[in-house]
């Protein structure tokens, strides 16, 4: 398999009244064809923001991507004029956003938002992109698809509004999904039915798909690849193997150790993260995680640790081996 996706150095801002806002600050990674790479962090990191930048949909004002590079396929989406832009958007790379009733368009039928990309891209007619929405709609589990092709939005329950967005996504079997927290707002039963299917389609349809999410169990089961972040910075990266085996970075360690394990003891408390993430006008100088850190030396205070190696396809941004609680 070769690489699909390269992201390089992206940065992006938004410009306030209050000062400017480093919501994504210089993230590098790569996304091969046909894997699934998970995003994790607490929420106001960064993860959709840099999801977003992909694409090209942070809206300007106040936002603007500052740097970086995103090469998909070889060409520079950052640089493209937006004719190739729309061009590429809902075809080659399609979006899952976070909340479907307020995605998907209150006043158009479920079947005219599926037919519209078909024919924008791929030049079908009205008939065989209806048939074909039909078909999409039949494949993420929805019952009696011709018939719901003419219903709106609003008489779809909160799982199958979400399984039309996936429709939405995957109607012209684009290369790369972007899933932005696919199964947020719904209950455990039904997200683990998107979650599925979403696999499932990926593994049929050969799509890589970036999966954009707070929830590591998910995560643990889904991905082949995680990112971790933290502060607009990407803190570890490596196999879903190695960052849930051996985590490297304190933060990483914190977010497995404040979510609840079948193999502890019932009364055995949960040790969560203390504080609260940095302020992202005012970022302290050196590691942003130094005030939560429960391995924080001298260095922390005044330089940014970049990404070292700590293991076969494994890194972390950090100057202390948490393994050993010795500075590296």
């Amino acid at each position: 398999m070769g690489v699909l996706l390269q992201v390089k150095d992206l940065a992006t801002q938004f410009f306030t009244q209050e000062g400017v806002v480093k919501a994504v600050d210089g993230i590098t990674y790569d996304v091969e064809e046909g894997e699934t790479l998970g995003l994790v962090g607490e929420s106001g990191c960064g993860k959709s923001v840099s999801a977003m930048s992909l694409l090209r949909l942070i809206p300007n004002p106040p936002g603007r991507i500052v740097r970086g590079e995103v090469l998909f396929d070889g060409e520079d989406l950052v640089k493209v004029d937006e004719a190739r832009l729309r061009e590429i958007r809902g075809n080659k790379i399609g979006m899952i956003f976070q909340e479907p009733m307020t995605s998907l368009n209150p006043v158009l039928t479920i079947g005219r938002q599926l037919t519209e990309a078909l024919e924008l891209h791929l030049g079908m007619d009205r008939n065989a992109a209806n048939k074909r929405a039909a078909e999409l709609l039949h494949m993420v589990g929805i019952p009696e698809a011709e018939t719901r092709l003419s219903d709106y939005p609003h008489q779809f329950s909160g799982g199958m509004r979400q399984r039309v967005m996936i429709a939405i996504g995957l109607s012209c079997n684009p290369r790369l999904l972007l899933a932005d927290e696919p199964t947020t707002a719904l209950d455990v039963t039904i997200q683990a039915q998107i979650l599925e299917l979403i696999k499932r389609l990926s593994r049929e349809l050969g799509t890589s798909v970036i999966l954009i999410t707070h929830n590591l169990g998910v995560v643990a089961r889904y991905a082949d690849r995680v990112n971790v972040m933290y502060a607009g910075r990407i803190i570890e990266t490596g196999t879903a193997r190695d960052i849930y085996g051996l985590p490297r970075h304190p933060y990483t360690l914190g977010l497995l150790k404040s979510v609840p394990r079948l193999d502890q003891a019932m009364k055995e408390k949960l040790d969560p993260i203390e504080g609260l993430p940095p302020d992202l006008i005012d970022l302290p100088p050196g590691c942003p995680f130094r005030p939560r850190c429960k391995f924080t030396i001298d260095k922390c205070a005044v330089e940014y640790p970049p990404l070292i190696t700590v293991g076969e396809n494994h890194r972390a941004a950090c100057w202390v081996d948490v393994t050993t609680g010795q500075a590296r």
